[in-house]
């Protein structure tokens, strides 16, 4: 994995944005048929825990499965919802219709949307930051740390490579094979997974909690705000 320098870059090579639109539809399906409810426990882990969350800035959530409980389980959150599929807003507004009050959605690449309605008590990235480089994630997370109240939270779930011979002869061949299969159904150009801990880390983030799945293979995390 590489490190990003800091948060601050002086230049940052973007990735071309993949395109997940063909794939809305399917998305559910493939999810189970390769993971089957894993990824969507891991992201939903924390839901008790955000409980007393009012705004929430959610990027890259896919078709909303995740957007849809948490609106169904805190009636007082408002979400804003990010992502640069505009196929998969459309299904995240279809499963989310009966909170449609307290959503909005923006079709926009999340690395330069400037967020729309701060300060934000939570954001949250499942299976998102994967889709960055570490510089990327460097630097949206600096820009992010400027919106999140004091008191804020930003929820993680991404796929890991554990330590041992798990990590070398199985969590790792499995990622470099969902890297390649997504390269060619969306165009996404990563073949590794960004080091998206030291980018939170050094925009101001700490980590406060993490569970893993699948002997390692899937990390959800709760990093805290930290403040000068």
């Amino acid at each position: 994995m590489s490190d990003p320098s800091g948060p601050e870059l002086a230049a940052v090579v973007h990735s071309p944005a993949p395109n997940f639109n063909r794939l809305a539809r399917l998305y559910h399906a493939m999810e189970f048929l390769t993971f089957g409810p894993w990824l969507q426990r891991s992201r939903c882990v924390y839901i008790a825990e955000l409980a007393n969350c009012r705004r929430a800035l959610v990027l890259g959530d896919g078709d909303g499965r995740f957007t849809v409980e948490l609106l169904r389980s805190n009636a007082n959150i408002v979400i804003d919802a990010v992502d640069v599929s505009a196929s998969m807003l459309r299904e995240l507004r279809r499963r989310a219709a009966p909170y449609s009050a307290r959503l909005r959605t923006y079709c926009f690449d999340a690395r330069h949307w400037q967020p729309a309605n701060p300060p934000y008590d939570l954001v949250v990235s499942h299976f998102f930051l994967d889709c960055l480089n570490s510089a990327e994630i460097g630097v949206l997370a600096s820009r992010l740390h400027g919106v999140v109240s004091t008191d804020g939270a930003w929820v993680v779930s991404d796929f890991a490579v554990p330590d041992g011979w798990f990590g070398r002869y199985i969590a790792r061949p499995t990622i470099s094979f969902l890297y390649y299969t997504f390269g060619i159904l969306t165009g996404l150009s990563l073949r590794k997974l960004p080091n998206h801990a030291a980018g939170l880390g050094a925009a101001g983030f700490n980590l406060k909690q993490r569970r893993t799945w699948l002997q390692g293979l899937l990390a959800s995390e709760i990093w805290s705000v930290t403040r000068d």
